[in-house]
């Protein structure tokens, strides 16, 4: 079966865009080391080699150079000419030390050739003469009669009574010798840089195995681990540089730790707060039914029965629709706000709408429901986040204020108590009953309710402080509980820090 054009695209790219496994990390390391050590063996083995090379030219053209200024000190003028007394035995020494064939040639004053072999190659145009020795002499390589040879070839001052001039003397070599010595300095090259690549190799490869061992023990160490096991791994079990790595894994399984027991007490809250009002229903049914089953039963009774039925499952069912609803709230916050978008949020307008949204409430409560808001009070955090802080503020001030009361929502820049200039203070103050200051650290676990509040809302869930504590801790906000103006009442206050 053929995809659609349009998904084969989208599948290609995904396969495009996945990346690529990096493999071993021991295979990696060998060859970031063991390759550029390849390439500078093989650098260094050619660099020793043009260097021995370069030192046996160097002996062989000294050689050489000898032979052509003993030939160089038998030439001589005789009447008015040059003359060479040269005998064979002369050269035989040279040739035995040089193990090559040698050729020479003695030319005179005047381009004459005087002795030796005349057609030996003459000096080109563009050799230079060397630095080496102080004498005239000018070395370079010619072919004779299908051989390679190495010449030197040396500028001679020839004299007597009746004529002066320069006599130039060649000498030649065949190269035989110095391959055959400059295939010795390549083997015994090769051979050294060889055995160097093996001990560097294996000295790189058990040095890196003995460098990734700690690696390996702290996968064991976590592959034998238990399921249940979430405990940080000790960062000594490896180096420093991977320190940091044990230290993000340890905070990744920290963080786990803490999902699982937040869902884990999500699910007990939410089991406890359900059970009861179910609790409540069941027992209420059984009286009903226990009265249809008496044989003169009261109609009234069984008819107060279910209307107490009727009323606890309208009032079950609010309140479980209210419990979900902050439930769902808390785990969110606890999951650190997924789902919203991290933006500016002026605090004067969540105020604003928060309170328009329950002024309906506080005008049937007949409660006196004021903003005052000096500036904008500009944070960045979760906009539907602080509404939310905002609305269990301002719900739980409306529920506990009694008639006639007041409420009052502000924002105010943080005074110098506060922390100063670019601190933001938001506060909701009633009139109501308070809390009393032994209760106010314990009001913001979930499902704690102050004595006073038990009396007042016996119906209530015990999560408004509980969502807007960890709302203000998201947000990096502190949180106070102090006294309402005149010692009455409770006033929330939250400090911020303001956006620029």
């Amino acid at each position: 079966m053929r995809l659609p054009a349009a998904l084969r695209a989208r599948a290609a790219t995904g396969a495009a865009a996945a990346p690529a496994a990096l493999g071993s990390l021991r295979g990696q390391l060998l060859r970031w080391l063991l390759g550029p050590l390849i390439v500078l063996v093989l650098l260094n083995a050619v660099s020793v080699y043009r260097n021995a090379l370069d030192a046996a030219d160097m002996a062989y053209d000294r050689s050489l150079l000898a032979s052509t200024r003993a030939l160089a000190e038998r030439v001589s003028v005789v009447n008015g000419k040059v003359v060479a007394d040269v005998p064979y035995v002369a050269l035989d020494s040279f040739e035995t030390d040089t193990l090559g064939r040698i050729y020479y040639k003695v030319t005179g004053i005047r381009g004459e050739t005087v002795s030796g072999y005349a057609d030996l190659p003459p000096v080109p145009a563009n050799v230079p003469r060397s630095q080496a020795y102080p004498a005239l002499v000018r070395f370079y390589h010619a072919s004779y009669h299908g051989q390679a040879i190495r010449i030197a070839a040396l500028l001679q001052p020839v004299y007597d009574d009746s004529m002066r001039g320069i006599a130039l003397i060649q000498v030649a070599e065949t190269l035989d010798a110095r391959r055959g010595l400059s295939n010795q300095i390549l083997f015994d090259t090769l051979l050294w840089q060889a055995g160097l690549l093996v001990a560097l190799a294996l000295l790189v490869w058990f040095a890196v195995r003995l460098v990734l061992r700690p690696l390996m023990r702290l996968k064991l160490a976590v592959e034998t681990r238990s399921l249940s096991d979430l405990s940080d791994v000790d960062p000594a079990l490896v180096h420093k540089e991977v320190r940091p790595l044990v230290a993000a894994m340890n905070g990744a399984m920290a963080r786990l730790q803490s999902l699982i027991a937040s869902q884990r007490r999500f699910i007990a809250d939410a089991s406890h707060q359900l059970r009861t009002p179910l609790t409540v229903l069941k027992t209420q049914a059984e009286l009903a039914l226990r009265e249809c089953e008496r044989e003169q039963h009261d109609p009234e009774r069984l008819r107060a029965a279910l209307g107490e039925i009727v009323r606890s499952i309208a009032a079950t069912t609010d309140s479980t629709v209210n419990l979900a609803n902050r439930l769902l709230t808390l785990a969110r916050i606890e999951h650190g706000g997924e789902g919203t978008a991290l933006a500016p949020v002026a605090l004067r307008d969540t105020l604003r709408q928060v309170a328009l949204e329950q002024a309906p409430a506080a005008v049937a409560r007949n409660i006196d429901l004021s903003l005052e808001a000096e500036l904008d009070g500009l944070v960045r955090g979760h906009a539907l986040l602080l509404h939310e802080l905002v609305a269990n503020l301002l719900d739980n001030a409306l529920r506990y204020t009694p008639p006639g009361g007041s409420v009052v929502l502000r924002v105010l820049a943080g005074a110098a108590a506060d922390g100063g200039p670019g601190r933001v203070l938001l506060e909701v103050e009633d009139s109501g009953h308070g809390i009393a200051a032994a209760e106010r650290e314990k009001v913001f676990a979930p499902f704690y309710r102050a004595a006073a509040t038990l009396e007042r809302n016996p119906g209530g869930a015990g999560l408004g402080l509980a969502i807007v504590a960890d709302i203000a801790a998201l947000h990096g906000a502190a949180i106070v509980l102090a006294d309402g103006a005149g010692g009455r009442g409770l006033r929330v206050r939250l400090l911020f820090s303001a956006l620029a």
